[in-house]
């Protein structure tokens, strides 16, 4: 018998390819509000489902002072594919982007 499986194997063409299942990190749920700041969202809190490649995001929003010193201003809750964790800065404002998934509404920060 394992003659056989060890020939099946060694001659096995190339359509013959063996998958193996990857992990999708998908089914977590995070939160999802345009503006939230000082634990409010200033519109209705909702929910969005992860998706394959997707993270939940937390996307920090600061204005920058003609001093150049960033001041909060509000945060920005979502899932986001292909997230990473990035500082994105322009004249007027940063942006802080901050992902996760290790768990269920991994989005909203700690203390909010």
């Amino acid at each position: 018998m394992l003659f056989l499986l060890g020939t099946f194997i060694l001659f096995c063409p190339s359509w013959c390819v063996f998958h193996v299942p990857q992990e999708v990190d998908v089914g977590k749920m995070c939160y999802k509000c345009k503006k939230y700041h000082l634990g409010l969202c200033y519109e209705v809190m909702r929910s969005c489902k992860l998706k394959h490649k997707q993270s939940c995001a937390a996307e920090n929003i600061y204005i920058l002072s003609k001093k150049g010193k960033s001041m909060y201003h509000y945060l920005r809750l979502s899932c986001m594919t292909n997230c990473e964790d990035i500082n994105f800065l322009s004249f007027e404002k940063r942006t802080e982007l901050i992902c996760c998934k290790h768990s269920n509404y991994c989005n909203l920060p700690v203390g909010a």
